[in-house]
């Protein structure tokens, strides 16, 4: 089984009217308001600045397929700063009570123009002392947290990461299981015999407090070829079969795929089953021809009606959607126990 890819793809594209987003519009978050039938999607953007300063835009949808933006700025932007001032990249969101839950990777310089390879960008992050926190001598990616109840306003929480870790593609569980916050993670150096991975793998945690220290202990890794480093993507949809989450992993052609697990519901850190193969694959102009060519890296998905809707980048570029049957894509996971 494999995802449907939607015709009209991509749904957001740059705009070359904003300055902001005139490059980049790609990694969309997303979550369905049962109660308007409106999806909101929150969405990566840049412009061709040489820092390459990274917002995150704001559009709605009544179908969820086509998107208004609402506004010509961007929604929030990195901080003036903040341990937030480089970026803001890949959020994913959650909504617990009357609030939406928007996890974010974010660096403390911008990342500058990191497709372009021969040494010709413009800028250079700044070089720290060695006396400075390895967070800002390395530039490490951190994962913050932003509290909203309309998009409009925003708290900024805070770090929800180590700093001694390069630690995004973090996730939160839409709902607490036994009085737990459960957490994903993706610590890029924990790796090697002594991590029991051979590379950058899935971690979880469970908290009380979204912001304390975290315990994680390894949740999956690698298996087939296509999977080398992998990654938790979209928040996972609860079923009556189990979690399900899907993941995207990046094999030795350095082609970014999607697979999914199903996770026990009284213990996520269980694996029910997993797919073996990928579920979907960059194979469209847009997902093969970009700033990072053949990437697909969902952030976001819903439920309507039945359909699960998947929200994704594509080449770095564009937000795209791809669907499946829920009970369908259910049954196909749980075929393939772990």
């Amino acid at each position: 089984m494999k995802l449907t890819r939607y015709s009209k793809n991509p749904v957001i594209s740059p705009n070359p009217n904003n300055d902001w987003e005139s490059l980049v519009t790609t990694n969309p978050a997303a979550w369905y308001n049962q109660d308007t039938r409106e999806v909101i999607m929150l969405y990566r953007a840049a412009g061709n600045d040489a820092e390459h300063r990274i917002h995150l835009g704001l559009a709605t949808s009544n179908d969820g397929y086509t998107f208004t933006r609402m506004s010509d700025k961007p929604v929030v932007s990195p901080s003036s700063d903040g341990f937030d001032a480089g970026c803001l990249e890949d959020p994913r969101i959650v909504k617990i009570g009357d609030w939406y839950y928007i996890t974010y990777a974010t660096r403390a310089f911008p990342p500058g123009q990191y497709w372009v390879k021969d040494g010709s960008s413009k800028y250079k992050r700044p070089v720290c002392p060695s006396e400075f926190p390895m967070a800002l001598r390395e530039n490490f990616t951190a994962t913050g947290l932003m509290l909203t109840r309309d998009f409009k306003s925003f708290i900024r929480a805070g770090r929800l990461t180590d700093p001694l870790l390069d630690d995004r593609d973090v996730i939160i569980f839409p709902e607490k299981v036994n009085g737990k916050f459960i957490t994903l993670h993706r610590p890029m150096q924990w790796k090697g015999a002594a991590y029991g991975t051979e590379h950058p793998a899935m971690w979880i945690a469970e908290s009380d407090d979204l912001l304390e220290p975290k315990r994680m202990k390894l949740f999956a890794t690698g298996v087939a070829g296509w999977e080398k480093k992998i990654g938790g993507s979209t928040p996972p949809i609860k079923t009556k079969d189990g979690w399900l989450l899907l993941y995207h992993a990046v094999g030795d052609d350095k082609k970014y795929r999607i697979g999914a697990m199903l996770l026990d519901l009284a213990d996520p850190s269980r694996i029910i089953a997993r797919t073996k193969d990928w579920i979907y694959q960059p194979e469209a102009d847009y997902e093969t021809k970009g700033i990072y060519n053949g990437v697909v890296f969902p952030c976001g998905n819903v439920v309507i009606d039945g359909t699960l809707f998947v929200y994704y980048g594509g080449a770095d570029i564009y937000g795209c959607v791809a669907t499946a049957d829920l009970d369908d894509l259910v049954a196909f996971v749980k075929s393939t126990p772990v």
